[in-house]
């Protein structure tokens, strides 16, 4: 070390470097010890901590009476209870069901044995949770199937669902009339289906194989009403290549009317739920390879299962029993659930809750 470095260095010892440490004071020393014996952080001078409440015996008495009056309620009023809450009493109850994507495994399970008013005609039945209307129908989505390419298979998907509303859930052809928008989606070329059509919507007495319920849903207006505007639905679509590359499209959908007899406008009159299942299979064709006309489909097949709509002879309306629904016929044997739809549609059952000819509706 030079002389000049270590002149410097004796100089800075006696003044001090700048920046270099400081040893703390007494008093700064004594405060640290003290922040430290105290661990607890210091409340900042406008903050506010309340004083933790006193429990009190006396609250623990009134909670174990309330809970006790509850428990009461719920035993004597379990139906009103549920209802409260908006529980399963059959018409407000629980969550809506998850769309129809798949085949189900099993039928839904059972709800309350409540009957179906005008204000909640759903009630008691699993169909309170099924969508409304063209809503219960699920459409897959499209892709290029056969001649068709996926915009093409869409528009055959949405076309084959407004057969189904048009056939089942337009007001005027469930009154009665003639289901012209639904007889429009038909390939007026396809001989056996248009003299179906003939023969069925201009008889008062059609022959079984000619029964226009096996396409569309009609009351007679002197007879029945619907209950409200609300058909409930549950069904799908779903499609594949059929025969010549045609797109072949199968609707499998139950439908739930809820009817009450025309002449009865009381506040306690009959309601009963005619609930028909249909399975319809529509082929759209290739008009380079069959004749057709744009925007028309052939029918390749069509079933009807019902419950509620009648069991005799046939009369191209659907026949409420008013008046005996809640009966149930002598022969036992042969019992069927009506919104069980894991099971192929039988439609050799016109399924009741009446008849001697007809099997027995396990519900409604």
């Amino acid at each position: 070390m030079s002389d000049e470095e270590w002149e410097r260095f004796l100089r800075e010892s006696v003044t001090g470097a700048a920046g270099a440490p400081v040893e703390p004071s007494a008093r700064a020393r004594e405060v640290q010890r003290r922040l430290r014996e105290r661990p607890r952080q210091a409340e900042g001078w406008r903050s506010y901590s309340p004083a933790r409440p006193r429990r009190s015996r006396t609250g623990w008495y009134v909670t174990g009476l309330v809970a006790a009056v509850v428990l009461l309620v719920v035993g004597v009023f379990p139906q009103q209870v549920v209802g409260w809450f908006g529980g399963s009493d059959g018409g407000r109850d629980g969550a809506p069901s998850a769309a129809e994507s798949e085949r189900l495994r099993e039928a839904p399970g059972a709800g309350t044995a409540l009957r179906p008013t005008l204000a909640e005609p759903f009630r008691g039945s699993p169909a309170a949770r099924w969508a409304d209307g063209a809503a219960g129908i699920t459409v897959p989505p499209a892709r290029a199937t056969g001649w068709m390419d996926a915009a093409q298979v869409e528009r055959a998907l949405r076309q084959s669902r407004d057969f189904l509303v048009a056939a089942g859930l337009d007001s005027g052809v469930l009154r009665g009339e003639r289901p012209a928008t639904a007889i429009a989606l038909l390939n007026p070329h396809q001989t056996d289906v248009q003299e179906y059509l003939r023969r069925a919507l201009s008889s008062t007495a059609p022959a079984p194989q000619a029964d226009p319920l096996l396409l569309f849903s009609r009351f007679r207006p002197e007879q029945a009403r619907l209950v409200g505007d609300v058909v409930k639905t549950r069904g799908r679509l779903t499609y594949q290549e059929g025969k010549r590359g045609a797109v072949e499209v199968t609707a499998d959908v139950t439908f739930v009317y809820p009817v009450t007899p025309a002449g009865d406008g009381g506040r306690d009159a009959e309601v009963v739920r005619t609930i028909v299942r249909r399975k319809v299979v529509m082929s759209w064709d290739d008009p380079a390879k069959v004749i057709t006309e744009p925007g028309t489909m052939s029918l390749v097949s069509y079933a009807l299962d019902m419950t509620n709509g009648g069991c005799s002879a046939p009369t191209g309306y659907f026949v409420p029993p008013f008046g005996t629904a809640h009966e149930q016929p002598a022969d036992e044997a042969h019992r069927v659930d009506p919104y069980d739809r894991s099971k192929p549609i039988d439609s050799s059952n016109r399924t009741t809750a009446m008849g001697s000819d007809c099997a027995t509706a396990t519900r409604s």
